[in-house]
């Protein structure tokens, strides 16, 4: 049984991040070097295996918006700083452990997603993320599957595409490896009938160019059908 199956099965709303992020990678999907971690002790070894800094997260099936409740610690640089982060975020309602994350450097942030249309299905987004995906609007978006050629496009037709480009001394944006994210989430959609949106946000792209989806957001369809 897959994990979109078990998880409709179980009759959650949505996977937690750690799974969502595993589940998207095995479709090629980059994800940062991350472990949950049960207690706080189990958080600190795994940032010092990880290497310094690194990111926590409050990791549970009902935590969606872990920003909003305070679930999220960044640039945590010693195991002392970790411990006591870790014992912060367990203590948040829902809470069900610790996902300890790589920081991911670069200054861009994109967005890709997936919706599922009445009419028209499942449908792929792609645009500005982070901080400024609602505030700046700049999505465009593509009827399921797309090719090769559709998500090249998409990359050109958001208002900000110059941020593709070289940037502040950071490489031009891997717009294939851009593109097979995108290509990646429209298969999935169509394979996962019992997926109701994905939200990969932001996608951070590192100094070099290569893009890493270090948040991501899975939810489900009531009682759906895990797969055709």
């Amino acid at each position: 049984m897959d994990v979109i199956t078990g998880a409709v099965a179980r009759g959650l709303a949505a996977l937690n991040e750690y799974d969502a992020k595993r589940f998207l990678s095995e479709f090629g999907i980059p994800v940062p070097r991350e472990k949950l971690a049960a207690t706080a002790d189990e958080a600190a070894a795994a940032a010092a295996a990880t290497g310094f800094p690194v990111v926590l997260k409050a990791s549970g099936t009902t935590l969606l918006h872990k920003t909003e409740v305070g679930g999220v610690s960044l640039n945590l640089k010693t195991e002392q700083e970790v411990r006591d982060e870790s014992g912060r975020l367990l203590r948040i309602p829902g809470c069900e452990a610790v996902l300890v994350q790589e920081m991911v450097q670069g200054d861009r942030e994109l967005v890709c997603g997936l919706t599922r249309d009445p009419l028209l299905g499942a449908c792929v987004m792609f645009g500005l993320g982070g901080i400024f995906t609602e505030t700046l609007d700049d999505a465009v978006f593509r009827v399921a599957p797309i090719t090769t050629g559709d998500a090249l496009e998409m990359l050109r037709q958001i208002r900000s595409a110059r941020v593709l480009e070289s940037f502040r001394g950071q490489s031009a944006v891997d717009i294939g490896a851009l593109a097979r994210i995108l290509i990646a989430v429209g298969e999935i959609g169509l394979r996962y009938k019992a997926i109701r949106a994905i939200d990969l946000n932001p996608i951070k792209i590192r100094p070099n160019g290569s893009p890493v989806a270090v948040d991501a957001l899975i939810s489900l369809l009531p009682q759906a059908a895990g797969r055709d």
